[in-house]
This record gives C-alpha cells, sequence and structure tokens, in this order.
C-alpha cells in the first residue's frame, strides 16, 4: 500500500481504515511512530491484538523490509489482508506525514542505523 492511500485511509477514520502495525523494535517505536499505530513484532502479538482475520492491516518498519516479512507471516496466519507499507516510515516522515511520541506530534524517526539514516531528510 502507498503511503498516499494510507493517508487517505486514515483521514477518513471509518470502517474502512486498517489497523496500522509498527513492526521496529522497541527503541525504534519509543523514538516516533504513525498515529495510532500498534506495536508488534510477531504474528502472536498481532493475534493478541484481537484483530479478525479479514480485518485490513498495513505494516510498517524503516523501509520495509522486517515489515515485507511480517506481512507475509501474516497472511499464512490467515490474515488475508495484511499489506505492507511501500517505503514504510522514512518514506511517511519524508513525505512530512504525522509522526507521533506518547501522543504528541514529533519530527525525529530513529534511522534504524547510521547508513539507513542516510535516507531520512
Amino acid at each position: 500500500m502507498t503511503t498516499q492511500k494510507l493517508a487517505d485511509l486514515l483521514e477518513n477514520g471509518d470502517n474502512l481504515s486498517p489497523i496500522v502495525i509498527d513492526t521496529r523494535k522497541n527503541e525504534e517505536f519509543e523514538v516516533s511512530h504513525l498515529p495510532n499505530a500498534h506495536h508488534a513484532r510477531d504474528v502472536a502479538t498481532v493475534q493478541n491484538l484481537g484483530i479478525a482475520p479479514d480485518q485490513p492491516i498495513v505494516v510498517y518498519c524503516s523501509i520495509g523490509y522486517r515489515s515485507a516479512r511480517l506481512v507475509e507471516k501474516l497472511r499464512e496466519a490467515g490474515f488475508s489482508e495484511a499489506k505492507n507499507l511501500e517505503g514504510s516510515i522514512f518514506q511517511w516522515a519524508n513525505e512530512g506525514r504525522q509522526l507521533v511520541r506518547n501522543g504528541e506530534a514529533v519530527e525525529e524517526v530513529h534511522p534504524y542505523n547510521k547508513a539507513w539514516g542516510l535516507l531520512l531528510r
């Protein structure tokens, strides 16, 4: 799913809005995340959120690698509407979209590592 499509869906705020899952490490999530994102790094944690198997889910990480792996596992577990966010949080942030920490707007993004940090504007 593109960042634009997700932003549009979240803006509407209706029953078509997907559940957003951040699959990064705790220290990355604590710096910032997408508004209303749940933190889950594995299928069991997603299952514990009580999400219906046919509920739309969008998973993201830093650039999309870790989230793509979780989406694959979620689909294998029966979550048929799980999708990966193209470009993940780095693209979201680079487009100037809202990020939060403890419910407050922030601009920082955990760079994952020094090399990947070069992808952030």
